[in-house]
């Protein structure tokens, strides 16, 4: 990947060879379900598009994934001391290796088969997400470009690399789309299919709120 630079009458192209883990709270403190994702992370749609995948992770209060959390952190704290005395260092230098030799002698490409699934599919996306604006009569926060395209094609390659494939398959590409399905396009979504599908309680509510209040009177 490269990135363009036109500063201070520098123009040029630096090589990024780096990946970029980010994370962001809602402003309210909490995510709002009828709000869409752009207004709970508060950053820029032209920020949005240039992450791969986007994960929406909500704090939802229900007992039983609590109490699921809940055993799950203290098994951790309370494991924690025995884990690192057992804990064999050849095994993370082992995975370290592994790592760095698939990065370093493995270039898949996609195959033809794959590379027309990608295209039925990204052709596929693009028209859902037309259709959606359409009926919302909003722009869709995280926009789906040339750009997601690409994104995908980095999944895909990554998993055959992972592999240590010299080929990416529609088995990747699967893969790839099922990940960017549950992480971006579920962000791209979020807030629009709440508005659209509200509830008649809800619809019910907001008359008597206004009623009351006196707006639009």
């Amino acid at each position: 990947q490269t990135i363009s630079i036109a500063k201070a009458g520098i123009t040029t192209v630096l090589n990024s060879r780096t990946s970029v883990l980010a994370a962001a709270n809602p402003p309210s403190g909490r995510y709002d379900d009828l709000k869409s994702a752009q207004d709970n992370i508060d950053l820029q749609t032209t920020i949005l598009s240039r992450f791969d995948l986007i994960f929406i992770v909500k704090d939802v209060r229900m007992y039983s994934q609590d109490k699921l959390i809940a055993s799950h952190i203290i098994k951790v704290h309370a494991s924690a001391h025995s884990s690192n005395e057992s804990r064999n260092p050849k095994d993370d230098n082992w995975l370290k290796r592994y790592i760095q030799y698939c990065r370093t002698e493995c270039h898949p490409r996609l195959s033809d088969s794959a590379a027309n699934m990608l295209q039925v599919n990204y052709v596929k996306i693009r028209q859902d997400m037309r259709q959606q604006a359409n009926e919302s009569g909003e722009a869709a926060v995280i926009p789906i470009t040339v750009r997601q395209l690409e994104a995908i094609i980095r999944l895909s390659e990554s998993l055959a690399k992972m592999r240590l494939s010299h080929v990416a398959t529609e088995s990747h590409v699967l893969e790839a789309l099922r990940l960017f399905n549950v992480s971006t396009m579920d962000a791209a979504r979020s807030g629009i299919n709440q508005q659209l599908n509200m509830t008649a309680e809800m619809q019910q509510a907001e008359s008597q709120i206004k009623r009351r209040m006196g707006i639009g009177s």
